[in-house]
């Protein structure tokens, strides 16, 4: 089997199953998108045929194509994934955007909860870095897959603390609280089409608010006057997490869409 005719075995030309065929291929050459597409004529060990046939197999069943190779692109930064972590979704990159835009001090504290591969923290510390970010997760094997991912990148100045939400933090403040924390609801019909991915860092209570609400009503106490929360939430929660904000008399409250124009990015200023 030649790369052309691995590439024929999945989806149409410019299909979203073809592109995951190409870089599954890509992975297993060791090659980039413009090399396998000058190398069409290959042909495939036995070994690398069979590891691609394996790795199609295990896209049937569900698993994410990142479980498979292990990394998976955010940002500018190439992450080490494990099953252990989440993987980083292109919308999160909207948070990112968000933050950006805000009007923050050089030396801003920063703290993201439940940071995963350390995907947002790590894509903040890489744009801001003056500025003093700590990422905690509450399982210690996910914090330490965003250890490697920091290092990987040089990010050596973001802290690291392991705890559920600000029970992993020394009391301070901070200038801004970000975190894309569990938020789906138990009895959601999308929850099979993740099922390979860890289970605690997908659902929460109270429909899918339980985590946001905490977040919202516990930060207020650990930010500094003027600072912000922001958080990723479902796609229809926008109207819920603004009520939360609301009612815990934050200000600047607004919700942004991602790029298939759900909401998906909710936040709030502490004004004093």
């Amino acid at each position: 089997m030649n790369i052309a005719q691995a590439l024929e075995i999945k989806g149409e030309i410019d299909s979203y199953e073809r592109q995951e065929a190409a870089w599954l291929l890509e992975h297993i050459l060791g090659i980039n998108s413009l090399e396998l597409k000058l190398r069409l004529e290959q042909e495939l060990t036995e070994i690398q045929e069979q590891a691609y046939l394996n790795g199609l197999a295990r896209i049937d069943h569900g698993e994410p194509l990142a479980y498979i190779t292990g990394s998976q692109p955010f940002w500018t930064l190439d992450l080490k994934v494990t099953h252990d972590t989440l993987v980083p979704r292109p919308d999160t990159e909207i948070l990112i955007e968000t933050v950006l835009k805000l009007e923050l001090d050089s030396t801003s504290n920063v703290v993201d909860l439940g940071t995963g591969t350390g995907a947002i923290a790590l894509a903040l510390a890489s744009e801001r870095p003056q500025w003093k970010v700590t990422a905690t997760d509450i399982y210690q094997p996910t914090l330490e897959v965003a250890q490697e991912n920091a290092i990987r990148h040089g990010l050596t100045h973001v802290k690291f603390a392991c705890g559920a939400w600000f029970d992993a933090l020394e009391k301070q403040f901070f200038d801004l609280i970000v975190s894309n924390p569990p938020y789906i609801d138990p009895e959601d019909v999308h929850m099979q089409m993740l099922k390979s991915e860890p289970e605690r860092a997908l659902i929460a209570d109270k429909q899918g608010l339980a985590d946001l609400e905490t977040i919202i009503v516990q930060g207020k106490s650990w930010l500094n006057p003027n600072g912000w929360i922001v958080l990723e939430h479902g796609y229809d929660q926008g109207e819920a997490v603004r009520t939360i904000f609301e009612k815990e008399g934050f200000s600047q409250i607004q919700t942004i869409k991602d790029y298939g124009g759900n909401d998906r990015v909710s936040l709030g200023q502490k004004l004093n």
